[in-house]
């Protein structure tokens, strides 16, 4: 086998890796028809400031520098390919990584909304992950509050004097549990248990996420930082047109 079989034969079992995994019904995405028309049109009607402030700071980013276009897409390509790889958990149940906090970190957490919500209406229709009625609820969850946590944990950490690396792996580990934690109230809110409420009933689905979603918080971290420094290496001149590198900065 030459190395452009090599290349296609390995690419044919990617492929195959993230569009086989049969979609579950109780995956981290929130599946179609698993809340009332109600709260998909809350959650909805939630999103859209954030969904306009998203657009405005990518039309700003962009503006600014148009080398920033790069590093816009190729953090919606890592929100894609990292979400879509489900691992399964208890209960029948699913968990994955989100990447947003990665996004969130180098083009800002407003600018992650949208490129979130193309991410979910992607996986909604070819992948049957998540749901076009329960796009908001989604997107809330893993483009929005995500990514906010990961940035702001990521600032802090930065004013803080934390080392660079350990800042970046904080903030996209916490900000991947955070989403978690946002789609068990979502569910619980929507599912009260009948002894002891949303609160049991948050209690429940964040048991059921905890197993696999701690470690894939974990690695996502790594990945992320593993990027970074990928980034640092061969996109200098674009990560100083975004602010991520100052002049000078290596």
């Amino acid at each position: 086998m030459n190395f452009r079989q090599k290349i296609i034969f390995t690419s044919s079992i990617a492929i195959a890796f993230i569009f086989g995994i049969t979609p579950v019904t109780n995956a981290m995405h929130i599946m179609e028809g698993y809340l009332s028309p109600m709260y998909c049109i809350l959650w909805g009607a939630i999103c859209m400031p954030f969904l306009v402030w998203g657009y405005f700071s990518i039309k700003k980013t962009v503006a600014k520098d148009r080398k920033s276009i790069t590093l816009i897409a190729m953090s919606g390509a890592f929100i894609f390919v990292v979400s879509s790889l489900k691992i399964p958990s208890v209960t029948g149940s699913c968990s994955h990584m989100t990447g947003t906090g990665l996004g969130a970190i180098l083009i800002g957490a407003s600018s992650v909304s949208i490129l979130g919500l193309i991410v979910l209406i992607f996986q909604a229709v070819l992948l049957a992950h998540g749901g076009l009625t329960t796009l908001g609820a989604n997107t809330f969850s893993m483009a929005i509050a995500g990514p906010l946590v990961s940035f702001g944990i990521y600032k802090l950490c930065i004013k803080l004097k934390v080392n660079k690396y350990v800042s970046v792996f904080l903030a996209a580990s916490i900000g991947d549990l955070f989403t978690y934690c946002v789609t068990s109230l979502q569910l619980a809110l929507a599912y009260p248990s009948e002894m002891g409420g949303i609160q049991v009933s948050a209690a429940k689905f964040l048991a059921v996420f905890a197993p696999t979603q701690l470690p894939l918080a974990i690695i996502e971290g790594i990945l992320s930082v593993l990027v970074i420094i990928g980034l640092e290496t061969y996109a200098q001149s674009e990560l100083r047109g975004i602010g991520f590198l100052k002049v000078g900065e290596k």
